[in-house]
């Protein structure tokens, strides 16, 4: 029934290439077919993009019709964060959980395998709040081919309306507890990574990310997340063509290399998280830390906006 179904969201702007390669590697999924696609398709910000966001849209009702899929068509921009967090919400009331994917992904035909079998085997832990198909280039144990890690993911991922129900917009309490070194600390990964100045960054409305407001809810609970121990996700989102903030490496991996056999994922067997794929992780983003690294980028583009920011204030005062 198509009630029992486990419902895909897609997101697509204005890039008709990208759109066309990740319908196809969906349409190459297995199990496909125990799934619902919703398609959601952002308006236009503005003039220059209608040519590009019609193509978009082209190439999105040429593949609903191939995959019997949904089609939404908005006739304003919401912008990726609220589109997101909109077509989320609306699927897990309706479904209870929701497989959830972005214009740039390959995904491995494993991904929708992997997603699904995750998804009714935590169903009812509810400590375990997300499924990312994404993992750093870091070399892992064959066993298991999973893991569970204090850590949430914007980059093909799934959910459980249970779960996301954490998310909130406001996150009033951050700018006070992150006041505590140790909060601070923690919610950085042990300075491994400055999830803090993003969430900093993000209340002050410097940037536009749902993801980190999810990061933030999901630490605040001290949940965990399950992450693949190879990646079934890849980027392509870094030839300049949109909005993540990534370097190239954290996607490096051919498609040819992220797929697994049918059925033979092994997960964890307690819901605890991994002491030594955690501290792999860790490890890998604090080298990120070197100059020209995405962790220097960042942090040089937020104190560049909050200059901006600053210096509009000063001119504001000394106009009146």
């Amino acid at each position: 029934m198509a009630s029992q179904k486990t419902s895909i969201a897609l997101f697509l702007y204005n890039r008709p290439a990208h759109a066309r390669l990740v319908l196809e590697s969906l349409s190459q999924c297995r199990r496909l077919d125990e799934c619902l696609l919703r398609i959601y398709c952002d308006g236009p910000k503005r003039a220059d993009d209608a040519e590009s966001v019609a193509a978009a849209r082209e190439v999105a009702r040429e593949w609903a019709d191939r995959l019997n899929a949904e089609l939404v068509e908005r006739d304003i921009n919401l912008g990726l964060a609220r589109s997101v967090v909109e077509g989320v919400s609306e699927l897990c009331n309706s479904h209870g959980r929701v497989i959830v994917v972005e214009d740039d992904f390959l995904l491995s035909r494993s991904f929708l395998d992997y997603m699904l079998s995750a998804l009714d085997l935590y169903e009812n832990e509810s400590n375990v709040y997300q499924i990312c198909g994404y993992m750093f280039p870091i070399r892992h144990a064959p066993e298991p081919d999973a893991f569970l890690l204090p850590l949430t993911t914007t980059w093909g991922w799934a959910t459980w309306s249970r779960a996301w129900k954490v998310f909130d917009w406001n996150a009033p309490d951050a700018e006070n507890l992150l006041r505590d070194p140790e909060v601070r600390r923690r919610f950085n990964l042990n300075g491994a990574y400055p999830y803090a100045e993003m969430l900093e960054s993000k209340m002050a409305g410097e940037n536009d990310s749902w993801g980190i407001l999810f990061w933030w809810a999901v630490f605040k609970a001290g949940g965990l997340v399950l992450h693949p121990r190879q990646s079934l996700v890849w980027n392509g989102g870094f030839d300049e063509s949109g909005t993540h903030c990534g370097d190239q490496a954290w996607s490096s991996q051919s498609v040819s290399d992220l797929d697994w056999s049918a059925g033979s994922f092994r997960f964890p067997a307690e819901v605890t998280m991994d002491e030594l794929a955690f501290g792999k992780v860790v490890r890998f983003l604090r080298s990120e830390q070197s100059e020209g690294s995405i962790f220097e980028r960042l942090r040089r583009r937020i104190l560049q906006r909050r200059g901006r920011k600053e210096s509009q204030r000063v001119h504001a005062n000394n106009v009146r």
